[in-house]
């Protein structure tokens, strides 16, 4: 008889694997400056009450409950790195703070568009540990694993003053604006020096579930925020 053989994991899976072994070795995560560039929105549900005070403390304040326990979505409206472009490509991450912000130790798991070109998959990974420089080159001190890194169909709905992100069952939320005195602006804090950009608008989880990594989450009625980004490479 014939002996059977165990079937072997998929090409993708190899290389997915690879890519994030790479990213968890922080000496393959020191900084590369490279060009790029990444015009959009990010916005974030966290598990944080009220609202989240690593906003204006930048980070030095514990988070309300302790730890960070959050989902990002980012969508780019405009982008490129290294001449390949990033329009219209979305990107949710998971990210597991275990206390301050500022004091490091995040464990990540990103989720790219399957519209990505290869390129651009790979440049994006760069981006988001660090390794590409420039403003999220702080990401390598303060990412200490990259727990996953996959091609998912990221689906982000922007209407009005709510935003949403779907990644299958892995994370399904939803986020609503503060309303504030006028009903043309929204709540928010400006002018701050916060990584992800000087102007914050202040929100709240509608619903908010993930399920991945071992993380079972849910941040429905806590902080959120949304925040208009223009980050960049030190070659832009």
């Amino acid at each position: 008889m014939a002996r059977t053989q165990d079937k072997a994991p998929s090409d993708r899976l190899r290389v997915r694997d690879r890519i994030v072994q790479q990213m968890a070795n922080p000496l393959r995560r020191k900084s590369q400056p490279t060009e790029w560039r990444m015009q959009g929105e990010l916005f974030l549900n966290c598990s944080c009450d009220v609202f989240c005070p690593c906003v204006v403390s930048l980070g030095q304040h514990p988070p309300t409950e302790g730890h960070c326990h959050a989902w990002m979505a980012i969508a780019v409206d405009k982008g490129h790195f290294e001449g390949e472009p990033l329009d219209g490509i979305n990107i949710g991450l998971l990210v597991d703070i275990p206390g301050r912000m500022a004091e490091g130790n995040w464990k990540v798991a990103a989720y790219i568009d399957e519209r990505a070109s290869q390129k651009a998959y790979n440049g994006l990974l760069k981006i988001l540990s660090g390794a590409a420089g420039g403003t999220t080159g702080l990401f390598t001190l303060l990412v200490s694993e990259i727990i996953g890194a996959e091609r998912e169909t990221v689906e982000i709905r922007r209407e009005g003053n709510r935003r949403a992100i779907t990644i299958g069952r892995k994370i399904q939320g939803e986020i609503e604006m503060l309303a504030g005195a006028s009903p043309e602006h929204p709540v928010m804090v400006s002018n701050s020096k916060y990584w992800m950009g000087p102007d914050i608008i202040a929100a709240r989880g509608l619903k908010s579930r993930v399920r991945d990594y071992g993380r079972v989450w849910d941040f429905g009625g806590k902080s959120a925020e949304l925040c208009p980004i223009d980050w960049s490479g030190p070659g832009k």
